[in-house]
């Protein structure tokens, strides 16, 4: 099931012309976490970007690149949430220096051909949320060529990934976005059975949609972090004092009965690791899932139902994973969450996992090499799961057409 015939891809203008002096304007996703120093603590996005990036430069483009990052409030620049850290990074990266700039949106800046420029923070310019349409024409008259690289905003019909296509002489999507969409489809198009995905994080309202979705087509679904304690709670299980949103519960049950009806499991845990206090400190203790004390907190899934999950993906022809299972910054609740990834990474399955979450998780366990597709795109990610309509990949469509 291929979906890149659809739209002009970056990697066909490379192919088919002369790119020389041409004015590139890359979206890329370089929305990467920081510490409270506010120091880079996973590249993966921003290394996600290069390619395109390093193609562009090759063919002798002048090449701007820009990005959201964090929130900042627009029209008001904000040091916390400056790509300077980003522009430090890529620069190592590139093996070059990367100038950012500020203030780009009214142009007056130069880019010679074969360099490239960062431009500062997006999501500071006035109206770039609402894809507002007076600066989707500004930023377009910027280039000549608009690339959108960005798969982890492409739910999102913002100026920088859904205005500025509309009016770049050129519009085109990245080999980034272009692979995504392609592994994406494969994924979910005609996947090898089993199909096993794994949906975890904390709260069920956030992924309610996509565990309905996936509750019609998948074989197995995999629950973690606080989505399991809410599923442990329609299983009939007390969760003592871990998160859970108990007024989802019906809506788990319906869950749970919808795939038992088509053959299909939720697998529920038979045992967790619980601490009273959620901390770097805390001791874990396993208990089995029905033995968990009202002033515990369930923060990880036990090492029977981790084991037992292991054999479903190893077994598994193709694997959907969404988020770690278990606490798995604090070590004490990680043997869920690496079991699992040491599963993913041995299994013959395809596999495809995405989320900020997830991606942290692929490198705490280094098991990137092993992972059939790693996306790079959280609520896109999830949102093509659903089956929604991607708004910025909609645009491409509608240019390609045209």
């Amino acid at each position: 099931m291929s979906h890149i015939g659809k739209v002009q891809t970056l990697s066909s203008l490379l192919t088919s012309g002369d790119l020389t002096g041409k004015r590139i304007f890359i979206r890329a996703d370089l929305n990467v976490p920081r510490d409270a120093a506010g120091e880079i603590t996973d590249d993966t996005r921003i290394r996600a970007s290069v390619p395109a990036i390093e193609a562009c430069l090759r063919a002798g483009a002048s090449v701007m690149v820009t990005s959201h990052l964090g929130r900042p409030v627009e029209g008001e620049p904000d040091p916390r949430q400056s790509l300077a850290p980003v522009r430090r990074r890529l620069s190592a990266l590139l093996r070059r220096e990367v100038p950012l700039l500020a203030g780009w949106v009214n142009g007056g800046f130069d880019v010679p051909p074969g360099h490239v420029v960062l431009l500062e923070n997006c999501r500071e310019n006035r109206g770039e949320k609402s894809n507002c349409d007076e600066l989707s024409q500004k930023m377009a008259r910027l280039c000549d060529i608009y690339v959108n690289d960005a798969f982890g905003t492409a739910h999102r019909a913002e100026a920088t990934t859904h205005g500025i296509a509309r009016y770049a002489p050129v519009a085109c999507a990245g080999p980034l976005l272009a692979a995504e969409i392609e592994a994406l489809g494969h994924a979910l198009g005609q996947p090898a059975r089993p199909l096993v995905a794994i949906v975890a994080g904390s709260k069920v309202s956030t992924k309610l949609t996509i565990l309905k979705s996936l509750a019609a087509k998948v074989d197995q679904l995999i629950v973690g972090g606080g989505i399991a304690n809410t599923f442990m709670l329609a299983a009939g299980l007390k969760i003592g004092n871990s998160l859970a949103e108990a007024g989802l519960v019906a809506q788990a049950r319906a869950i749970i009965d919808m795939m038992a009806a088509r053959g299909a499991a939720v697998t529920i845990p038979v045992d967790v690791v619980c601490a009273k206090t959620f901390s770097a400190t805390a001791a874990g203790t396993v208990k089995r899932a029905d033995d968990v004390a009202d002033d515990d907190m369930v923060l990880d899934l036990g090492p029977d139902t981790a084991a037992q999950l292991a054999r479903q993906l190893m077994a598994a022809g193709t694997i959907v994973w969404n988020g770690p299972v278990g606490v798995f910054e604090f070590d004490q609740f990680g043997n869920g969450t690496r079991v699992l990834a040491e599963a993913i990474a041995t299994s013959k399955a395809f596999s495809i996992a995405g989320g900020g979450d997830t991606l942290a998780a692929i490198a705490k366990y280094g098991i990137a090499e092993q992972v059939g597709y790693i996306s790079t795109g959280g609520g896109a990610f999830l949102e093509f799961l659903e089956g929604k309509t991607l708004p910025a990949f909609e645009v491409l469509e509608q240019r390609a057409a045209a």
